[in-house]
C-alpha cells in the first residue's frame, strides 16, 4: 500500500505542483549549453595543445 500511496503522491505533485518550461524556455536553455559547450571544449583543446608542446619541449632538453 505504500508504494501506492508514493506513486499517487510523486504523480499528484509532477501534474499539480511543477512548474514546467515553456518550449521557448528549453530551446534558449539548451543553445546556452551547446554555447557553453563548445566554449569549454576550446579551453580544453587548446590546454591540450599548450601542455603537449610544453612536453615536447622538456623532451628535447633531455634527447
Amino acid at each position: 500500500m505504500k508504494i501506492v500511496a508514493y506513486l499517487k503522491d510523486t504523480y499528484n505533485e509532477l501534474m499539480n505542483k511543477v512548474t514546467w518550461p515553456t518550449w521557448e524556455e528549453l530551446q534558449g536553455s539548451a543553445f546556452l549549453v551547446m554555447i557553453a559547450t563548445v566554449i569549454f571544449a576550446l579551453v580544453i583543446a587548446a590546454m591540450d595543445i599548450a601542455f603537449k608542446n610544453l612536453m615536447e619541449q622538456i623532451y628535447q632538453l633531455f634527447y
